[in-house]
């Protein structure tokens, strides 16, 4: 492997608030995670590890793809001798987009299955309601999907992009190349699109951009005709998207609906890529903007054998995409940690896992040990007719995660506001 450097709802809701606020305020330490370690089976001829996606329910359209890569990435790795000689055995489980749901499967998958890690969850309050399951019992997650930041847990790899490598360029992007000074804001109703908007209206005070307008929806809303009227009428520049899931199929349809498009009023998305092109409508979305790691067209010779190899077994109309790359590597890097460790044991594990790279069809990942994230490089796109995503901006290599924005004066006290508005 590569290297560098060597009552049910009340309690998923009482351990959701406890999570959030603890991530805002720093890392647990090990010493604060409550909890017996669970066991690993490691007793037979193959290790398990979990697959936990929303298989139904409004996330499918997302996730499902997510759980196809993860196959994807198992299937080189046994092909290649496996890890530590034993072959990885999936077990999938269905987070049926309810977060509850996906608490109760991951406590299945640790304790009954004995699984080494688990691979997956979507939204971040899916990673939310199962971050204490995890912190409780020992065990590692590796969560493939940007997010808002302001986390940090030694029970998480966060393998998708943190807010300063994708939210915070989207919006350079935005101020710099399409001389935006004005944004309205949209996103569903959960805890990545209130907080990303936290983080950007932040950003706007500090460089002068109004936010004219901001606009939430449950998720899997259909209903968007009202916003789509008042995003029309608020003449802002753009719109900054943060719907989640198949939301985006009927926000898309009334914002065209009303008359707006790429050029008169364009929609940066964070949560929109290849897959949900596809299920929006490539027409419908021509000239937008997308702020990712990586495009299904990202240059380079380990992308261009990722592609071939998922559409040879999914199919040559299946896109790929960011998350389900981020997922594809995640396994990956897990399987190069254990191999460094030589040991599937999750205090090894962590331990091994500083500065471990790999050629990932985004461009070289480096795993940095202190935050559990990724040195990633961030790129906004913009969507073509043919539904891919054309790269029209990327910053200069590899961006140091720094999920808590302690580099930057005007994210102070961000971390404790999310945390107050937890509780």
């Amino acid at each position: 492997m590569p290297r560098a450097r060597g009552t049910r709802f009340a309690a998923i809701a009482l351990a959701f608030a406890t999570a959030v606020a603890l991530s805002a305020c720093g890392a647990r330490t090990d010493e604060e995670s409550s909890g017996d370690v669970a066991e690993i089976d490691t007793s037979g001829d193959t290790i398990k590890v979990g697959l936990l996606n929303s298989l139904s329910g409004t996330m499918a359209i997302s996730e499902v793809t997510v759980r196809d890569a993860l196959l994807l990435a198992i299937d080189e790795i046994n092909a290649a001798g496996g890890v530590l000689g034993k072959q990885i055995e999936p077990i999938s489980e269905d987070g049926a987009s309810d977060w509850p749901t996906f608490a109760e499967k991951a406590e299945k998958l640790i304790q009954q299955d004995q699984v080494a890690a688990v691979f997956g969850c979507w939204t971040s309050a899916s990673r939310k309601a199962v971050l204490p399951v995890f912190e409780q019992n020992g065990s590692l997650l590796f969560y493939p999907v940007q997010y808002e930041g302001l986390e940090q847990s030694p029970n998480i790899f966060y393998t998708g992009a943190t807010t300063n490598q994708q939210i915070i360029p989207a919006l350079d992007y935005l101020r710099a190349e399409e001389d935006v000074e004005s944004l309205y804001l949209v996103g569903s109703d959960y805890v990545f699109p209130r907080t990303a908007n936290r983080i950007i209206r932040a950003y706007a005070e500090e460089y002068g951009i109004e936010i004219v307008g901001e606009d939430y929806a449950p998720l899997g809303s259909t209903e968007f005709s009202t916003i789509a009227n008042k995003v029309e009428a608020s003449g802002a520049d753009a719109v900054f998207n943060t719907l989640n899931g198949d939301s985006n199929v009927s926000f898309f349809r009334e914002y065209e609906a009303s008359g707006l498009t790429a050029e008169s009023m364009p929609v940066l998305s964070v949560s929109i890529a290849e897959e949900e092109v596809r299920g929006i409508g490539a027409e419908t979305l021509e000239g937008q903007l997308t702020s990712w790691n990586y495009y299904q067209t990202t240059e380079g010779a380990a992308n261009e054998r990722f592609v071939e190899a998922y559409q040879e077994r999914y199919g040559a109309d299946r896109p790929t995409s960011d998350p389900m790359e981020a997922a594809y590597v995640s396994v990956h890097l897990w399987a190069a940690m254990v191999e460094e460790a030589g040991s599937f044991e999750v205090e090894d594990v962590r331990a091994a896992a500083d500065g471990i790279t790999f050629d990932a069809p985004e461009g070289e990942v480096t795993v940095d040990g202190e935050t559990q994230h990724l040195h990633k490089t961030s790129r906004i796109g913009r969507i073509g007719a043919d539904g891919l995503i054309t790269e029209v901006w990327s910053s200069d290599g590899p961006i140091r995660p720094d999920p808590f924005l302690r580099e930057y004066d005007w994210a102070e006290g961000l971390a404790e506001a999310a945390a107050a508005e937890a509780e």
